[in-house]
């Protein structure tokens, strides 16, 4: 067989049957002639693409795709920006602070700007122009150095992972389907992601920043609000003509000082007072209706059982100590005065206090002292107190205090010792009177009337008692049985056994019944609620509370069986500690000045002592502590002061009327017996209905015929004026029984027909 020459042709000098992938078979070019119809460009660039190739323009049209998109969503955030605006390019001031996002997306940088008289349309279809043209051209250069789609520059990408300059994409230096390519995309992706959250970090800082400074400058506004608040009026100083005052309020504390005894004609300044001034027909103590919780009461703005001083001497059981106030070595240890008086209220807030003798002023509390402090002497002159107050008044404006209280003890004292209706009440009564004109006309030289604001308070009332209204503690209760006994007039019991206390509590309901004037309470079960008196463990378990007048001694005290029959004269002649609410134990409130800008002789309704606290504190300018007290200054009057002496305050009968009972130390017989020895002008308690008045002075029987005759008409008077008694107290009970039910007030079983109201 003889070998024939291979035929060449004029592509390349090989043979096109073998080489050429469009030759090698004579039917596939029949059929690819007749079925063929693509142009020469198509078939060119179908021969010099492969696989990678066309997934490169894939690519390619993706790109388009995506820069489409964001030229849509940039010019349709200028539209927006536009639309909101009013069309004038200002300048982000915030830009000064961060770099945009743009300049970190590399993509989004190629956007031109638009000059003028551009659209966006128009400058979509040129960048698509240049950028269709810039791809035919690398196309183009590409396959001219390819053959059969493999060689040339095609080859050169295949084995460099990439396409150079010229590629389809026409613009990636490196082929878009490499591993270097996904890579270097995949880092970009996250640079960008990395950058944003390092501006999204950055932004969230900078308005953190901008937060807390917002906050300090309102804490800053609110602190400087607060303290012109506080010192609103110390910053308005007034002049008297020699010197500047910052608001100064005087209060006056007249111990026992009865609201009905301004209706007595012996009181011309405080009458004055009223009528310059305001104030409520009367003001009602707290209860118990007794010295230092009063005291400490108008002081803290506190009920006695939130401010713990709840009577003037009591058990403590946690302290497993006693309070009595007479003894200050006991009571003055700040321990057992809990909330903050008003001369620690203005000592924290920067002012100057003086105190002269106010109850409980000596006992350092919350480590807080006045400026100026007066210990307590019951024996100090009333000129020497006016001096004192004057004194304080007359220092220099930075020694000068802007909260004076004094307490003056002299009719409480006199009271006690003499009763509410004598002689000696009377004189004493006006001398306090003549203080306080002292002290006003002190003021008015200095040209302080119409600066300085003056307060006249009083703690409680005072009832006149007798031997016929008292009670033997021991016909009662069995004292063996007591571990305790609290408080004075009214007694709270402390059983030895706990135990024993419902046994006890039982007894003396079945013994008091008889006697309205005894009432019986546990503090946790039916105390009051108006007393305000259960909230606290050193108040005693288990109290008896008399009515006015009435009071309960031990035997130690009084044998009341032999003091009755002596006719013994009891003392004290006058008591309180009663019902805060029964009338004989009303106190006052007066004041005036140009922190009460109400029309003189202005009425205020009637309040409780836990009110003075906020009104002192509001009259200087500084901020009460939290108390139980709601009025504010300004005051709101409800009228006038009627023009009569007594506008309505009629002077509550005292003594009360005794009531006749029946003990294991008297017979059921027994009748009371009136005080042989009382003061000048003390009235004698009624006798009982029982009691038969004495034919003579010397009980002796007369032998006229006369004498016979008035006998007779006595006891016919004597039995209508008994009948009319008894029909008298059985009306009398039966209202305080319906009047116990509908207060609520009343016991029931045993206990109700006891008389419950407040006097």
């Amino acid at each position: 067989m003889s070998l024939q020459p291979l035929k060449t042709t004029a592509v390349g000098g090989r043979d096109p049957s073998l080489l050429s992938p469009s030759e090698y078979d004579a039917d596939a070019i029949s059929i690819r002639s007749d079925q063929d119809t693509d142009s020469d460009d198509d078939e060119r660039q179908l021969r010099a693409r492969n696989s990678r190739e066309l997934r490169a323009h894939d690519r390619l049209v993706l790109m388009e795709e995506e820069e489409l998109d964001h030229l849509v969503i940039e010019n349709r955030r200028k539209q927006e920006r536009q639309r909101r605006g009013s069309g004038l390019p200002i300048p982000n001031p915030l830009r000064l602070l961060t770099r945009r996002l743009s300049d970190v997306s590399p993509s989004s940088s190629r956007s031109p700007s638009v000059q003028p008289g551009e659209s966006v349309d128009d400058l979509r279809a040129e960048k698509r122009r240049a950028r269709r043209q810039r791809r035919e051209m690398k196309r183009d250069r590409l396959l001219a150095d390819a053959q059969h789609g493999e060689d040339g520059e095609l080859m050169y990408e295949m084995e460099e992972g990439g396409m150079k300059e010229g590629s389809s994409t026409g613009e990636s230096s490196e082929r878009e389907d490499s591993d270097e390519v996904d890579r270097k995309h995949l880092l970009h992706v996250t640079d960008t992601k990395s950058k944003r959250k390092r501006n999204c970090c950055r932004w969230v800082l900078f308005y953190a920043i901008i937060a807390v400074a917002f906050a300090i400058l309102v804490l800053v506004a609110w602190k400087v609000s607060l303290d012109r608040k506080t010192t609103r009026y110390s910053q308005k100083l007034v002049s008297n003509g020699t010197a500047m005052f910052a608001p100064t309020t005087i209060i006056i504390s007249l111990d026992g000082f009865r609201a009905d005894f301004l209706n007595r004609g012996l009181t011309p300044r405080l009458n004055a007072l009223v009528k310059e001034g305001v104030s409520p027909l009367y003001m009602l103590p707290s209860f118990p209706s007794v010295t230092f919780p009063n005291h400490y009461t108008m002081a803290t703005g506190l009920y006695p059982e939130s401010h713990g001083v709840v009577g003037n001497s009591f058990w403590d059981p946690m302290l497993r100590e006693e309070f009595y106030y007479t003894d200050p070595s006991r009571s003055m240890d700040p321990k057992w005065w809990k909330g903050e008086p008003f001369w620690v209220t203005a000592q924290k807030q920067g002012l100057k206090t003086a105190i002269h003798m106010w109850p409980g002023s000596e006992a350092n509390i919350l480590n807080v002292d006045p400026t100026y402090l007066d210990k307590y002497n019951g024996k100090e002159l009333l000129p020497k107190k006016v001096d004192r107050i004057l004194e304080f008044l007359d220092m220099p404006d930075s020694d000068r205090p802007q909260i004076i209280a004094a307490y003056v003890p002299n009719v409480d004292a006199d009271g006690h010792k003499y009763g509410p209706n004598s002689t000696e009440i009377r004189s004493t009564i006006q001398k306090v009177d003549k203080m306080l004109d002292d002290l006003f006309k002190g003021l008015e030289e200095r040209h302080l009337a119409d600066i300085v604001n003056i307060i006249v308070v009083s703690d409680h009332g005072m009832a006149t008692t007798d031997v016929s209204r008292l009670v033997q503690l021991e016909d009662l209760v069995d004292l063996s049985k007591i571990e305790h006994t609290d408080g004075w007039p009214l007694i709270g019991l402390r059983p030895k056994d706990p135990a024993d206390l419902k046994d006890i509590y039982n007894g003396l309901i079945e013994k008091t019944k008889g006697n309205p004037n005894l009432e019986v309470y546990l503090r946790d079960v039916d105390m009051p609620a108006r007393y305000h008196f259960s909230n606290n463990q050193r108040i005693a378990p288990l109290w008896i509370v008399p009515k006015a007048g009435w009071a309960l001694v031990k035997m130690d005290e009084m044998n009341l069986k032999e003091a009755q029959a002596q006719g013994a004269v009891y003392h004290p002649r006058g008591l309180h500690g009663y019902d805060h609410e029964h009338p004989l134990m009303r106190a006052i409130f007066i004041a005036r000045g140009p922190a009460f800008p109400h029309q003189p002789n202005s009425k205020l309704e009637v309040f409780q002592n836990i009110e003075v606290y906020n009104m002192l504190c509001d009259s200087v300018g500084i901020e009460p502590a939290p108390n139980n007290g709601t009025l504010r200054l300004p005051l709101k009057p409800i009228g006038l002061h009627d023009d009569s002496a007594t506008d309505g305050l009629d002077t509550p009968a005292d003594p009360v009327e005794a009531h006749t009972i029946s003990t294991a130390s008297t017979s059921s017989a027994q009748t009371s017996v009136p005080s042989k020895s009382v003061g000048v002008d003390q009235p004698v308690p009624p006798p009982r209905p029982t009691q038969a008045p004495s034919g003579s002075d010397n009980g002796g029987e007369s032998d006229s015929d006369d004498d016979d005759d008035h006998k007779d008409d006595s006891s016919a008077v004597d039995n209508a004026e008994s009948k009319v008694k008894e029909f008298w107290d059985w009306f009398t009970g039966k209202v305080s029984t319906w009047w116990g039910k509908v207060t609520g007030n009343g016991k029931e079983g045993e206990d109700g027909g006891k008389d419950n109201s407040s006097g």
